[in-house]
């Protein structure tokens, strides 16, 4: 993370009550079938000896020769919590007020997702339509059924809908008893919430996902224009160091780390029976990872993930093991699961050694943090 002038100490958050332990305990019993893009988180002190040594007579003269600085130890980097949509089990997902939200809460990183209007505006939606769980026409009524393609609608035309809250009436609206509305929320563009990010007092990054899908190539833009649009809306907003593209169709990837080296790229990745975007399919690489094939690299997610470029691997928190993690860092890869939302689990991916965590309930994860005595963004 870029340095940055110390932070107020924030107070560790109350252990979870009843409702929001219960909640928990059901997020991880099952996978919301929207989630994913392929099918559709003292020491003692030691006395000095009497002789030092040489080493030590050079330790005791940085300390009294050069400055504090120079001779304190490095920092321990913080721990990196991706706020989910901004903060999905607090606030309307995707929106201003969820990213404030996570803001408020603290987290290190908001995590959103991108689609691309008719006029080539880059604006934050996690599906490719407008949907009809989170959507209300310009005269308050829930859509009846799944709205248009964004990449059909202008901007001006997408900002009638209010995606404020969730429709109570649908499935999706049980798994989040605790998200707060807020009305009047509309689809923000990518440039406001770069704008927000800088705004902040502290060095707040960006993970941004390209909703594509290489199975649906009519619902979005193509993987060359949508790369070619991400990277020079981060150039212009000078996010370059502080802004990650992550997604589980890698073509997007390899195409924003040609046109930009200096973005880091993330590879997402879901094993389950139902879903699955690394696997080969009748001896051909998958269609996710713009052609590299799994068995090609001795059937490891981390080598795979190493080969397409990625910097940072981030797989379903259900895939993730301690020999998973082991590999990623021995190949330099940070790991970062999603989308954990139960504190338990939480703990145990935090014991394995990750290197974040993305989940719908930053105010859970900074408790666990401060439990396991980790450093806080």
């Amino acid at each position: 993370m870029p340095a940055s002038r110390p932070l107020a100490p924030r107070v560790p958050r109350a252990p979870l009550g009843p409702l929001a332990a219960r909640t928990a305990r059901a997020e991880a019993a099952a996978t919301d079938a929207r989630e994913p893009g392929p099918a559709a988180r003292r020491p003692g002190v030691l006395r000095a000896p009497r002789r030092r040594s040489s080493a030590a007579a050079i330790g005791v003269g940085c300390l009294l020769a050069l400055p504090l600085l120079l001779c304190s130890p490095a920092p321990v980097a913080a721990f990196d919590l991706q706020g989910h949509r901004g903060a999905r089990g607090l606030a309307p997902e995707n929106t201003m007020a969820a990213f404030r939200k996570a803001l408020a809460v603290g987290v290190s990183t908001l995590e959103l997702d991108l689609a691309l209007t008719r006029d080539g505006v880059l604006v934050v939606a996690h599906d490719p339509y407008v949907s009809a769980d989170l959507a209300r026409d310009p005269d308050g009524r829930w859509l009846a059924a799944r709205g248009p393609l964004i990449r059909s609608l202008s901007l001006e035309e997408l900002l009638r809908y209010d995606i404020g809250r969730v429709n109570p009436a649908s499935a999706y609206a049980k798994q989040w008893p605790l998200q707060q509305g807020v009305d009047g929320e509309r689809y923000p563009t990518f440039a406001q919430v770069l704008d927000l990010a800088r705004s902040d007092a502290r060095p707040v990054r960006l993970n941004v996902e390209t909703k594509i899908f290489p199975d649906r190539p009519g619902d979005t833009a193509d993987p060359a224009t949508f790369a070619s649009a991400v990277v020079a809306a981060i150039d212009r907003a000078g996010m370059t160091s502080r802004t990650t593209v992550q997604s589980f169709d890698w073509r997007t990837l390899r195409a924003v780390h040609s046109l930009a080296p200096g973005i880091a790229t993330v590879c997402l990745t879901i094993r389950t029976e139902s879903n699955d975007n690394v696997a080969d399919r009748d001896g051909k690489p998958s269609a996710w990872t713009d052609g590299l094939s799994l068995a090609g690299h001795g059937g490891s997610v981390p080598k795979l993930v190493k080969a397409a470029g990625c910097r940072s691997w981030s797989p379903f928190w259900r895939n993730v093991d301690a020999t998973g993690v082991a590999e990623a860092r021995a190949l330099g890869l940070a790991v970062v699961p999603w989308t954990v939302n139960d504190p338990a689990e939480m703990g145990r991916l935090i014991e394995l050694g990750v290197d974040g965590l993305i989940t719908d309930y930053p105010d859970r994860l900074r408790t666990v943090l401060v439990e396991k005595g980790k450093p806080l963004p």
